[in-house]
């Protein structure tokens, strides 16, 4: 009987150090228009990506987070450009919001996707399985 807990046990142990070295894929919703939920937003995929280098990571940014993307407001835009340079990084804005805004390509920090509608780009990355992070306050 102690064999078989110990085998257990050692495979109970193998089997969560390897499911914590699989990568993952984390979606972040940013809608907020606070400067303090986009710095929390930057630090959290700066750190984590630091931290699951083989991870993936995409900021969602729509309705009040405009500002966060734009070259001439943003508090986090040498942030933005730094991290977007990673191929596991993306930072991804809504074009309906930059429509109902009046902002075109332009204006936004380098490195900055856009995709015809936030939510649902938020939805079809849970549909591939990635995990989803609301940023808020």
């Amino acid at each position: 009987m102690k064999k078989i807990v110990t085998l257990l046990l050692v495979f109970f142990l193998a089997f969560n150090l390897f499911a914590q070295e699989n990568p993952v894929k984390i979606v972040f919703d940013v809608t907020s228009s606070d400067v303090k939920v986009h710095q929390a937003a930057i630090r959290h995929v700066k750190f984590m990506s630091q931290a699951y280098p083989d991870s993936k990571f995409a900021v969602v940014m729509y309705s009040g987070s405009i500002d966060m993307v734009l070259k001439d407001k943003s508090t986090v835009a040498d942030d933005i450009e730094t991290l977007a340079e990673n191929e596991n990084i993306s930072f991804i804005v809504c074009q309906g919001t930059m429509k109902r805004h009046k902002i075109d390509n332009s204006q936004l920090i380098s490195g900055v996707k856009t995709v015809p509608d936030g939510i649902l780009e938020i939805i079809i990355k849970q549909q591939e399985g990635w995990g989803y992070i609301k940023e808020g306050q």
